[in-house]
């Protein structure tokens, strides 16, 4: 804690110097502005702006209260990105996540890195801080390639050299984008995989994608069967329809009963071993609140 707390000290005296209006810093060639390029400087809260370019469009609220214990404990172990906008006004280029955790708990300050870079740079900074260290879902992160690519009007091969991923991953992700947003969604809120996406961007029609997406969802299909589906969907000449697997009898007709009891399908995987999953799915609150007082024995 006494650590932490010294760390963010070490700014306070470039605090009041930012507080200064008669020797504002706006670029690199002002007075004393050597002292702020690569040094840590709390900053008052209330002078942050939420950065417009922000990649990440939607934050777990369990995960943010994690944070901000941690901050409650140890303080802003990593410092804040901010640019400089005007007098003792800034924007954040990155660390969202902190800065909304530390206002959580109230904090008045935040340790932040000071840059002063035009709205371009600025830009480019936030997209590709959060696409390396930021735990972006893959549609998140295939927006923030196509923006990368649209604002700063650079070449996918140029894409990868910023961001260090090869020319083949950039592509795989900006093809996500070609998916009816339906099907987007559902890869942003993990009720199917990036590999599952991939799959149904060789259907061209969004109808059909949404098609085999239902089904995907209905039938809790691995993305080996996903890819077989699309197979036949292409081919429909060719026999390859989808082997169904074949229950055990004991599990079939157990699953029967269910059904019946539950009033709602249930899902029952089995493997070689005789090892299986059961799941059961429902639509609500209250059907999920039904199922598990059925299960407990409670009307």
């Amino acid at each position: 804690m006494a650590k932490a707390t010294k760390k963010q000290a070490l700014g306070r005296g470039l605090s009041a110097l930012l507080k200064d209006p008669a020797n504002d810093i706006n670029s690199a060639n002002d007075k004393n502005a050597e002292k702020l390029v690569g040094t840590i400087v709390d900053l008052d809260i209330d002078t942050i702006e939420v950065n417009p370019f922000q990649p990440r469009t939607g934050f777990n609220e369990e995960s943010l209260r994690e944070l901000a214990s941690s901050i409650r404990e140890l303080g802003v172990i990593q410092p804040i990105t901010v640019r400089k906008l005007g007098f003792n006004k800034f924007q954040l280029v990155s660390g969202e996540r902190r800065l909304r955790a530390s206002k959580l708990i109230g904090l008045a300050t935040i340790p932040a890195f000071i840059r002063i870079a035009n709205d371009q740079e600025s830009l480019e900074m936030a997209l590709v801080e959060n696409i390396q260290r930021q735990d972006l879902d893959p549609i998140e992160i295939s927006l923030s390639y196509q923006r990368l690519i649209d604002e700063i009007n650079i070449t996918q091969e140029e894409l990868s050299e910023r961001v260090g991923k090869k020319r083949s991953t950039i592509t795989n992700y900006l093809r996500l984008l070609k998916l009816d947003p339906i099907i987007q969604t559902g890869i942003r809120d993990g009720f199917i995989s990036m590999g599952h996406g991939r799959a149904l961007i060789n259907i061209e029609n969004q109808g059909e994608q949404l098609n085999i997406y239902e089904k995907i969802i209905s039938q809790n299909l691995s993305v080996r069967a996903t890819e077989a589906l699309v197979r036949a969907f292409k081919n429909p000449t060719k026999k390859t329809a989808l082997k169904k697997a074949v229950l055990p009898k004991y599990v079939s007709e157990a699953k029967k009963q269910l059904d019946a009891i539950l009033d709602q399908k249930v899902s029952v995987k089995v493997s070689k071993t005789g090892k299986g999953q059961l799941s059961i799915s429902f639509q609500n609150k209250e059907e999920f609140l039904r199922i598990i007082n059925l299960l407990k024995g409670e009307k």
